[in-house]
């Protein structure tokens, strides 16, 4: 009898073939489980978690093992390296006992091919298809594995962040690598460009996640444009000027538009008029005194966020604010409405002054827009990525940029985009044609 049949026939061959088959399917079983856990995401494992099926306790263990993302990579990592260092060293003397000297190159060969398929890219490939529902079905026997090892992992820890050190880097193992705010916004933003979400979609819910990061300044309406009643003009002067008005909410100045004493509403005008005509006695509109019906202004800083402000809107049943700067000067007026536009888009109704389109795209690719259109609704108009960090304005930002005020016909480009003066008020650029440079 040859040494190979002999090896053959000897039933410790066949106990280690059965060892090493065992192995490589614990050495697949770590690895698909380690895809799982790091690919799942945490919304949808709670959401798993909070339902009362057969998966809801696995995805709770499976998000408790996520929460130190340093501890359960060690575990598993140390796990299926154990098993395919000795995988490996028991194939070795597998084959050297059946082929002789030979057998450590086909070990190697052997064990390459079958480690590779079976134990790294067909479970790694099965995990990653459904990597919620892995990870809960994996998260029991893996909890166990790093519980069994913890000792060994702390160890491992303890080096790993001693050397990281050395370089300069700490690590936190409760830290994530997103913010929930960032991973929703990329996930959108893929959803867009891959046709999943459609753009109104994307623009609605990224304008709800970003509201604490604005602030009423960017949205505010400039006090230039606020239209502002003379608490000294006479009363047939005020209520024409009321009723001429498409709001319904008006702020009353004495003396200079600066200083504002008061707020009136259409409804409280509409009543006080009621009570001066209506009658035998009434005194008629010459009694009208416009701070009988004005309240009292609502002033905000200008650094407010706007989901603070919303906040304040709705505690405070008011939709109306002026907004002033650090010295108290007035700088303009928010609403609630205007809060809400940014994420649902434009409000109008009946009584809105139709305007022409801030938009106009053009045959040469040149956009012709408004100089005061925000660099947030430009670049949610075009799906353009414009810098809004130094300016809130199209027109703010070619001037900041060009550190001059530009007169007409001047071309500039920064950012990948052309810019180009095409009307021009005093200091204010009033139109400006854009375009996407490449």
């Amino acid at each position: 009898m040859t040494d190979t049949a002999a090896a053959l026939a000897d039933p410790s061959t066949w106990i280690t073939a059965a060892v090493i088959f065992v192995l490589l399917v614990c050495s697949g079983i770590f690895s698909g489980s380690e895809t799982a856990l790091t690919a799942a995401s945490r919304g949808k494992l709670r959401a798993m978690a909070d339902r009362s099926d057969g998966a809801a306790k696995g995805a709770q263990r499976a998000l408790v093992l996520k929460e130190d993302s340093e501890r359960l990579i060690g575990g598993i990592l140390l796990g299926n390296n154990l098993v395919n260092i000795l995988a490996t060293s028991l194939a070795t003397v597998l084959f050297t006992a059946i082929v002789g000297e030979g057998g450590v190159a086909i070990a190697t060969l052997v064990m390459t091919a079958l480690v590779l398929i079976f134990s790294e890219v067909l479970p790694k490939t099965y995990a990653i298809n459904d990597p919620e529902r892995t990870a809960a079905r994996a998260a029991r026997p893996i909890g166990l594995v790093i519980a069994v090892m913890a000792p060994v992992v702390a160890i491992v820890r303890l080096i790993v962040r001693g050397v990281l050190r050395i370089f300069g880097v700490k690590i936190d193992a409760s830290a994530n690598m997103l913010s929930v705010h960032e991973e929703i916004m990329g996930a959108l933003s893929i959803g867009h460009s891959e046709g999943t979400v459609e753009k109104e979609q994307r623009d609605r819910l990224l304008g709800a996640l970003d509201l604490h990061e604005r602030t009423v300044e960017e949205i505010m309406l400039h006090r230039s444009g606020i239209e502002m009643i003379d608490g000294e003009a006479d009363p047939e002067v005020i209520l024409s000027q009321a009723l001429r008005s498409p709001h319904t909410r008006l702020p009353v100045f004495k003396g200079e538009p600066e200083n504002v004493i008061g707020l009136v509403h259409a409804k409280d005008l509409l009543r006080a008029v009621d009570r001066l005509t209506r009658g035998e006695d009434a005194p008629g509109i010459s009694g009208f005194k416009i701070m009988d019906v004005a309240v009292k202004p609502y002033f905000i800083p200008e650094t407010t966020t706007l989901d603070d402000q919303l906040r304040q809107f709705l505690r405070r049943h008011t939709h109306f604010a002026l907004v002033v700067d650090e010295y108290g000067a007035l700088r303009g007026l928010i609403t609630l409405e205007d809060i809400l536009e940014e994420i649902v888009g434009e409000i109008t109704d009946e009584f809105d002054v139709k305007e022409a389109p801030e938009l106009t795209p053009a045959p040469d690719g040149n956009y012709l827009i408004d100089g005061s259109m925000t660099i947030r609704d430009f670049n949610r108009a075009t799906d353009f990525t414009l810098p809004d960090e130094e300016a809130n304005t199209v027109a703010g930002l070619v001037i900041h940029e060009a550190q001059t005020i530009p007169v007409v016909g001047q071309c500039f480009s920064f950012h990948g985009f052309r810019f180009e003066v095409a009307e021009r008020d005093r200091n204010r650029l009033t139109r400006l044609k854009v375009r996407k440079l490449g």
